[in-house]
């Protein structure tokens, strides 16, 4: 092999080139560069020996001027990009490899994390939070707690998963955020004897809050939708209830096993109606501040009939009076017939009915008509009490011992302050829902804390302004009808609503149907990360599943502990069983932070900075 090499100087070649030539060679490179960038379709030559950072330097901004959202990507993006992610927005967690990734062959490469604070933070934990409390008990909690105490307890709610989320923003700024959602993040952080713990509850909770939303779709259906389509019902007075839970049962079951059916079929079903979800959740809460204007200008007709001080429900009469003027003739209404033996006016009647007047009055007087100072007091009540208005003229007499049977609005359960707060807290949950998605994010210890922030914050203020406002327009006999008897039978936040009671009855039945296929497929992607993790021996067969990794097992698992939510059948008792978990979940998220934070291990060094110990 030769061992000499001649080196020839770059100078020595080019000083050998006629310099006409490379003047040409030049003009023709411009021109050619010139014809490329005029938009031909040619891509550009790529090379390590032609500079073109300057040419992308100056195409960097082009057809980029119509920002919406800043921060969703390096330079400023179009409104067509945020569309796309809209249109692409998923609300399932993290975990496992999705079975839909596996149906799927035609997707060989793997997407970079592009996904920001609103679309991946933001919007999944303001559908989380606003949910199936607020359309079917918010306003039955501001009437039976009045204004104040109900402000109290939504603040006391909101405060605490604020709090929790200050105390996950530090977990999540520790270190690299890890895939995988909430249980990866805390595990991976502090341990997985603290990730354990707060697994646990945060799968029961899921699982729960899977039967409270199922519940709250059959509600829905049965009450507001289509009564006609209850399978029990009752052959006597004072049945009602009864037939109720045995309904919910039946029927719960029964979409509990559609539910896994779908969720087993796959995932990615879940995942294209995710956006159908959000959007009805958005549309109600518009209604409903429309609605509230709109009381301003035009209440609606909404009339309640009142025995006394006493509600009437109007699903058994249509005349609100005890006789009517038909043909030039006195007679007697259905109402009537409902309190004496018969239609005749001499009749034998029932004694209250006999010494009280029979009176109208506006169910919805509007935001001007002053009816906020009768609703700034609590009104609670035990079981079976009927409901009454306040303030309202009415004559005692001999309770007759058919009272029960009587067409009055009663209470279903005894109600106090803890009730109430147990009831409700399961309405600020899902603040978890951001961290999720942590595997998605393309900047996590940025977006999770600023998401989770100003979604509880949008949340709250949503929340608290509903009271006011429910209390400011609805009659307080109206807030604690809690299935809108009083009201023909109409879901009492939907008679506020504009342009239609329907936009929330649809809007909230959806919303409900999504919230809980969207707990069916997360609770089981946790069973299983738990169970894989090796933390509690037991539980290692639930990390097993087909060779996709969907978790077969663990769903099984998690419609039967769902089934138990179903048996239940009231979405009254189920919400304080959910709150509990919650409750702790959030204490073991706050205690690992205030552990962390006391005994100044080493490991612990989150940027985000706004916390204490004692939150």
């Amino acid at each position: 092999m030769p061992t000499n090499f001649t080196v020839v100087p770059v100078e020595a070649q080019g000083g050998e080139r006629d310099s006409a030539e490379r003047d040409a060679w030049r003009q023709e490179e411009e021109e050619d560069n010139r014809d490329r960038g005029s938009g031909d379709g040619i891509s550009r030559e790529s090379s390590p020996f032609i500079n073109s950072a300057e040419m992308d330097r100056g195409n960097m901004y082009e057809g980029k001027n119509m920002a919406l959202f800043e921060e969703e990507m390096d330079s400023n993006p179009m409104v067509s990009s945020l569309l796309n992610k809209l249109a692409n927005y998923t609300n399932v967690t993290q975990g496992v490899v999705e079975h839909e990734a596996d149906e799927d062959s035609k997707r060989k490469e793997v997407k970079v994390p592009r996904m920001g604070t609103f679309i991946g933070v933001y919007l999944p934990c303001l559908q989380n939070i606003l949910g199936v409390i607020l359309f079917l008990r918010l306003t039955w909690i501001v009437g039976t707690a009045g204004v104040l105490e109900s402000f109290i307890i939504v603040f006391m709610c909101c405060a605490c998963t604020m709090l929790t989320a200050i105390s996950m923003s530090a977990i999540a700024t520790n270190g690299v955020v890890p895939a995988g959602g909430s249980y990866y993040m805390i595990s991976r952080s502090l341990g997985p004897e603290f990730g354990g713990a707060v697994g646990l509850c945060f799968y029961l909770g899921t699982t729960f809050a899977g039967a409270m939303y199922i519940l709250g779709t059959i509600e829905i259906l049965l009450t507001y939708i289509s009564p006609s389509a209850a399978i029990f019902k009752a052959e006597e007075v004072g049945e009602e209830t009864e037939a109720m839970l045995n309904n919910m049962r039946v029927y719960g079951t029964c979409i509990i096993i559609l539910m896994a059916i779908v969720v087993f079929v796959g995932v990615k079903y879940v995942n294209k109606l995710a956006l159908v979800f959000l959007a009805c959740v958005i549309l109600s809460i518009i209604a409903i501040y429309a609605g509230v204007i709109k009381t301003a200008i035009d209440p609606p007709d909404f009339p309640i009939c009142l025995l006394g001080n006493r509600t009437l429900s109007k699903r058994s009469f249509d005349v609100c009076a005890k006789f009517t003027e038909r043909n030039n003739e006195t007679k007697t209404t259905n109402l009537w017939l409902l309190f004496c033996n018969s239609s005749l006016p001499t009749a034998m009647c029932d004694d209250y009915f006999s010494l009280n007047n029979v009176t109208e009055i506006q169910g919805i007087p509007g935001i001007l008509s002053g009816v906020l100072i009768d609703n700034l007091w609590s009104t609670y009540s035990e079981k079976g009490s009927i409901v009454e208005k306040k303030n309202q003229p009415s004559v005692s007499g001999s309770e007759d011992i058919k009272i029960a049977g009587r067409p009055y609005v009663f209470t279903d359960i005894m109600t106090y302050f803890t009730v109430l707060v147990g009831i409700y807290f399961p309405s600020v949950t899902g603040i978890m829902a951001g961290s999720n998605r942590s595997g998605d994010l393309k900047d996590a210890q940025k977006s999770i804390p600023t998401g989770t922030i100003l979604a509880i914050s949008t949340t709250s203020f949503i929340y608290l302004s509903c009271i006011v406002l429910f209390g400011a327009c609805i009659e307080g006999v109206v807030l604690r009808d809690k299935f809108g008897e009083a009201v023909n039978g109409n879901l009492v936040v939907g008679t506020l609503a504009w342009p239609s009671p329907w936009v929330i009855v649809i809007g909230s039945f959806f919303s409900t149907c999504g919230a809980g296929l969207q707990s069916l497929t997360g609770a089981p992607r946790l069973l299983q990360a738990i169970a894989r993790d090796g933390i509690v021996p037991f539980i290692q067969v639930f990390g097993h599943g087909k060779a996709n990794g969907e978790p077969t097992w663990a769903l099984l698992l998690t419609a039967a502990i769902c089934e138990i939510g179903i048996l239940i059948a009231s979405l009254d008792s189920v919400a304080p069983i959910l709150s509990m978990f919650f409750l702790m979940c959030y204490m073991f998220v706050n205690l690992a932070c205030a552990v962390q934070t006391l005994l100044r291990t080493p490991n612990w060094r989150p940027r985000f900075k706004y916390y204490h110990w004692y939150n």
